[in-house]
């Protein structure tokens, strides 16, 4: 999603919890109109003040919104289309009407009036709706009067199909699209070159007549950089893909991962939540190592930052309990910095048991006594919980790597660059260190591939015992 597609999304969220509060409220005046009292208070009496009607509101207007959210009313895309919105709207107020109903039938003093039930649930289909046309119409003029919002399409190939839908986009701006290029040959070179100058949003792309190999480095290049890959079907297969039509003609979404729009939000609340929870309850373990290290080796400081890389390539400072001996320690901030370097190249190059661009040092004999117990606990690591709350990792994810090795990676390995790092992730649950690095790629694009909140929190689970079971050196 874009930004600005994302603002509009927790616009969308507020007005849509407001409305629904208004239509709840008139639900109940309408009941109390004076006609429609007499006519409804014939069947009983109810005594159902309009306090404790809102609260009960209050409550069910949030069980709404989570609804909502799962149909996906909530990712606000200018592309998006008026029918789809109106039927998610009303499936999912109708799903929780029915929960209610269910609720009236169990517990009757929950709501006293099936007829407020039933008119709130018309009133709120009506508001959320009115909602939403507000909010797209508010989308389609400031996306045709400022361009806010456009979605930058490159066509590839020679097709009637394509040309067809270049004349659309041209003759119907309010749409969202703009071409940004058309071109007849697959060039990844020359892809690169136009997104560099003026950015692409989605490639729409008759992969007829260009080799595999070049549509494979193409796809590649969109999922790298975070590119929407829409073909005209033929031959590509994917499990993860969306079906969408464009100018009446079926085109086929590939999917990079779940993990963006509200899932992406979600899980960043979710991080910040549990972060906070473990660096409260971890920090009388953090403050004992920490005095700990300072006694074995009051050199250097207690905590070492350690320069890796993460999403889309930024660089940033794991945080770490060090267990090694200062004068190992690779940092500018150390005066042996060029003497560590060394020394632990030349381990590398006699113990590293990690094959491919990530190395593992076995028996590392620059770790203090103190470090050696921390590493086999993992309790260096709790520190990287700030980095959590920070923003900088994810509780789950890939781990994080250092620049000379992600310098080594092949050019279909930076895919693990597509996301926030993590903590622990599917590699670290699956084997941990002792995975080759091929092994510990495929369970990371798997990971990335169907991700959800489910997978996270299994994840999570299983990271205890992976945790607790002692490491090797």
């Amino acid at each position: 999603m874009k930004k600005s597609e994302i603002i509009f999304s927790i616009i969308q969220v507020f007005f849509d919890w407001c409305v629904i509060i208004l239509a709840a409220a008139l639900a109940y005046h309408v009941r109390h109109i004076g006609t429609v009292q007499e006519l409804i208070e014939k069947q009983g009496i109810y005594n159902f003040t309009f306090e404790e009607y809102m609260i009960r509101v209050l409550f069910i207007s949030f069980l709404i919104l989570i609804f909502y959210a799962i149909e996906g009313l909530y990712q606000v895309r200018v592309t998006r289309r008026a029918k789809n919105e109106v039927y998610s709207i009303m499936k999912a107020t109708t799903i929780v009407l029915m929960v209610v109903i269910i609720g009236f039938f169990l517990q009757r003093e929950w709501f006293s009036s099936r007829f407020v039930i039933v008119s709130a649930w018309f009133f709120i289909i009506i508001a959320v709706v009115l909602s939403h046309d507000i909010t797209r119409y508010f989308q389609k003029y400031l996306l045709v009067i400022k361009g806010i919002g456009k979605h930058r399409v490159l066509l590839v190939g020679k097709d009637k199909k394509l040309e067809q839908i270049s004349k659309i986009i041209a003759k119907k701006p309010h749409m969202g699209y703009d071409i940004v290029a058309s071109i007849n040959s697959l060039n990844v070179d020359k892809i690169k070159k136009i997104e560099e100058k003026k950015g692409i949003d989605e490639i729409i792309i008759n992969e007829s007549g260009f080799e595999e190999i070049s549509i494979q480095k193409l796809y590649e290049y969109c999922e790298i950089k975070d590119i929407t890959y829409k073909l005209i079907p033929t031959s590509r297969q994917k499990t993860q893909f969306d079906m969408d039509f464009f100018a009446d003609e079926p085109l086929i979404v590939l999917r990079h991962t779940p993990l963006e729009g509200w899932g992406r939000v979600l899980k960043r609340i979710i991080d910040i939540i549990i972060s906070l929870i473990l660096i409260i309850l971890t920090s009388p373990i953090v403050i004992a190592a920490a005095a700990a290290v300072k006694i074995e080796d009051p050199d250097g400081p207690i905590f070492f930052k350690n320069a890796r890389i993460g999403s889309q390539g930024k660089e940033f400072f794991v945080y770490k309990i060090r267990y090694m001996m200062w004068k190992w320690c690779t940092t500018k901030d150390n005066i042996n910095y060029e003497e560590a370097i060394a020394y632990e190249k030349e381990l590398i190059k006699k113990n590293s048991i990690r094959i491919g661009p990530i190395y593992k040092i076995q028996n590392d004999p620059r770790k203090t006594k103190v470090g050696v117990i921390l590493e086999k606990l993992s309790i260096d690591e709790f520190p990287q919980f700030f980095n959590v709350l920070k923003g900088e990792m994810s509780l789950v994810g890939p781990r994080p790597h250092q620049r000379r090795e992600v310098d080594n990676y092949k050019e279909y390995h930076r895919r693990l660059l597509t996301i926030k790092p993590g903590i622990s992730g599917m590699a670290q649950v699956s084997g941990r260190s002792d995975l080759n690095f091929e092994d510990e790629y495929r369970l990371d694009i798997y990971y990335i591939e169907n991700w959800s909140l489910y997978l996270d929190f299994i994840i999570l689970l299983k990271t205890i015992p992976a945790v607790l079971k002692i490491r090797k050196n």
